[in-house]
């Protein structure tokens, strides 16, 4: 069978030359915020203490500016903003839609731009994150997909996203005030530009800071990431990060899934399913979410339907599915899926045995929508043919 899409190169690291200047603490890790703090005249003494009391005041409290951490001797503060920053990445563009979700456009270092979703709904608040600048992948469906991967995203960049969240949604605790529980962002997913396992370290570093009690403090069970099916490091996100898994998953035949996820042409549908088989956190608590984008014609059929409760239950894998209408975008080489087609899908697995949601489209009206994030700086329309042509859908 001859290929029908191309794979782009691995790239597990971008090498690129850092901001000059004053060091900046946000996405270090606790170990590395006490090595610098000792380089820049902490005596060493003294540096786990101070460490844990900077680590506070930037993700517990908001806190961006040395003065304002009084728990710390004035000559000390001092001292910190002549040597570091505490920065996030800068919002561009904000935009709310009809439903209360939030679309920002964030700039990071080299001037690149990614995108950020929160989506509000009754008992959560969830904030789609970005790994990466564009994509390794090429999914033919997705149009983070048609954009060419320009770096990944480090630790401060993918962390700092979730501040500056909190930030929009003034959600920073005040110091001595009573304790609010009620959290506006409980969860986090990463799911937005980009494949975060070819991104690992720094996603990982990300998370853990997300994770730690005595900052943002968000618990592992309220982070999903979302892979391709990067299989290597699938065992690797359970022992390191801990958080909940989705697979974008999106086929059921090796030749279908070589054309919508590319990435199957390296790790197919069996080598994926025996990775996710061994996930060492898995339980019936944790399930794995199998994402499906529901594709008018390509991959909706009763024996896809079929075919993947096969595929599920000969692996013993404790699962969802999350059907996932498609969200067309111009130029998109694909329709989405009927009503009534998807309801019928959704009726063959939950009959199995399997939570089957439809998940509600959000932010449609402002390019929010699963599959939709683009770089406003890499946005210009692709005509159909073209797109066709680089997914392999031409003959």
């Amino acid at each position: 069978m001859s290929p029908k899409a191309p794979i782009t190169q691995d790239v597990l690291t971008i090498p690129r030359k850092l901001p000059e200047g004053n060091v900046n603490l946000v996405g270090l890790t606790r170990d590395r915020l006490r090595e610098v703090l000792i380089e820049h005249g902490t005596p060493e003494k003294q540096a786990k203490m101070r460490t844990g009391q900077i680590w506070q005041w930037i993700y517990q409290w908001g806190v961006r500016d040395f003065a304002e951490m009084t728990n710390l001797a004035k000559a000390y503060r001092a001292q910190l903003a002549e040597n570091f920053v505490i920065e996030i990445p800068e919002v561009v563009t904000r935009q709310v839609s009809e439903d209360g979700t939030r679309k920002y456009l964030v700039r990071i270092a080299g001037g690149h731009e990614v995108e950020v979703v929160y989506i509000p709904e009754d008992d959560r608040g969830t904030l789609c994150i970005s790994s990466q600048v564009g994509c390794t992948l090429t999914c033919s469906f997705c149009h983070t997909g048609t954009q060419k991967l320009v770096r990944n995203l480090t630790a401060a960049e993918i962390v700092g996203q979730v501040m500056m969240a909190r930030d929009d949604l003034d959600e920073w605790p005040v110091p001595g005030a009573p304790k609010d529980e009620t959290r506006l962002l409980s969860n986090i997913v990463l799911m937005g530009m980009g494949e975060p396992l070819y991104n690992f370290d720094n996603v990982r570093d990300a998370m853990k800071i997300a994770m730690d009690p005595e900052g943002i403090s968000l618990s592992r069970r309220r982070i999903t990431l979302s892979t391709s099916g990067v299989v290597p490091e699938i065992a690797r996100t359970a022992e390191e990060i801990g958080c909940l898994l989705a697979i974008s998953f999106h086929a059921t035949t090796d030749d279908t899934r070589d054309t919508l996820v590319p990435i199957n042409k390296r790790w197919n549908i069996e080598e994926l399913l025996q990775a996710l088989a061994s996930y060492p956190k898995v339980s019936n608590s944790e399930r794995i979410t199998f994402e499906y984008v529901m594709l008018d014609g390509v991959n909706d059929s009763d024996a896809d339907a079929h075919r993947l409760i096969d595929h599920i239950k000969r692996h013993n894998i404790p699962a969802k599915i999350n059907l996932i209408p498609f969200n067309e975008w111009p130029g998109a080489p694909y329709k989405r899926s009927s009503n009534n087609r998807i309801r019928a899908f959704a009726n063959i697995i939950y009959q199995a045995g399997y939570a089957s949601p439809i998940r509600k489209t959000r932010g449609e009206d402002i390019m929010a929508a699963c599959g939709q994030l683009k770089s406003a700086t890499e946005r210009a329309r692709k005509s159909r043919k073209q797109i066709e042509a680089e997914a392999g859908l031409q003959s």
